[in-house]
C-alpha cells in the first residue's frame, strides 16, 4: 500500500497542482491531506475544489476551524467568503485525524499510520524539532500508533521518540524551513511497520504571484514576501 500525504496548502493552488501532478505518477492507493486548506493564499475554492476532484481524504487544521468558527482577521474573513456556504459544509465535514490500518497488522492499532495536523490531541501545539522528549511525550500523549504523519509547523523533519516515528511532511502552500519547494511524503507498508520518502517539486512563484495580485486577497504583497522567505520570523 502506498499513502501520499500532504499537508498546509493555505490556498495556494498552484503548488497544490505541482503536486498533485507529481503524486499522479506514483499510483498511490490513498491521498490524505493534514489539513489548513484555505487560509492564507490566493485561491482558497479552487484548493477545495482540486481535493475533491483528486478524491483526497483531509483532516482539518487550526485555520480551517477559525474559518468554520469565523475567527478574527482579514485574511481568514476573506477565505471563508471566498469559498461560501459549499466550501464551509465541506471544511465542517472533515474528521480531526485518519488512521490508516497495516494491511498485514489490521486490528493492531500500534501498527496504523496516524495522520494529523498538529499532534494527536489538538490542532494548535507543535512538535517541534527542538522540543525535548519529554514535552513530546506529553503532547502526544496516549497515542499508541508508531507512525505519526503531520504538518501545522511548516518543517519538514523525522523524529523517533521510544517507538514512535514522527514525520512533519512540512507545506505544500508557504514551507518555512528556507526551502520553498512545495513537498509531500509517500508511506509505504513494510512487514513490520511504515517506510516514507518526501518529494519535492517546483514553486510556480511568478504565476503564484500574479494570481495573488489579481485576486483580491488582503495585504497580497506582504503575504508574498513572506512566502518568498521561506522562514519564520521567530525560533519555533
Amino acid at each position: 500500500m502506498r499513502i501520499a500525504v500532504l499537508s498546509d496548502i493555505h490556498g495556494y493552488s498552484l503548488a497544490l497542482t505541482r503536486v498533485l501532478d507529481e503524486i499522479a505518477q506514483h499510483r498511490v492507493d490513498h491521498l490524505l491531506v493534514a489539513g489548513d486548506l484555505c487560509e492564507g493564499g490566493p485561491d482558497p475554492a479552487g484548493v477545495i475544489a482540486a481535493l475533491s476532484e483528486a478524491d483526497a481524504e483531509c483532516v482539518y487544521g487550526n485555520t480551517d476551524r477559525d474559518i468554520i468558527e469565523n475567527g478574527r482577521g482579514s485574511s481568514t474573513a476573506w477565505a471563508r467568503a471566498q469559498i461560501g456556504e459549499s466550501g464551509l459544509e465541506f471544511l465542517r465535514s472533515l474528521p480531526f485525524s485518519i488512521r490508516v490500518p497495516h494491511p498485514q497488522h489490521e486490528g493492531q492499532r500500534e501498527a496504523d499510520l496516524l495522520v494529523v495536523h498538529a499532534n494527536p490531541t489538538d490542532v494548535d501545539r507543535h512538535l517541534s524539532p527542538n522540543a525535548s522528549d519529554r514535552e513530546i511525550r506529553e503532547i502526544v500523549g496516549d497515542e499508541v500508533a508508531r507512525t505519526i504523519a503531520f504538518g501545522h509547523l511548516h518543517v519538514a523533519y523525522t523524529r523517533v521518540v521510544d517507538d514512535t516515528t514522527l514525520v512533519d511532511v512540512s507545506a505544500v502552500g508557504n514551507p518555512r524551513d528556507g526551502d520553498l519547494r512545495p513537498r509531500y511524503a509517500i508511506f509505504e507498508d513494510t512487514g513490520d511497520g511504515w517506510t516514507f520518502e518526501m518529494h519535492y517539486v517546483d514553486y510556480p512563484l511568478e504565476e503564484t504571484r500574479e494570481q495573488m495580485e489579481r485576486s483580491g486577497m488582503p495585504n497580497w504583497q506582504k503575504a508574498y514576501d513572506r512566502l518568498v522567505s521561506a522562514r519564520y520570523n521567530r525560533a519555533i
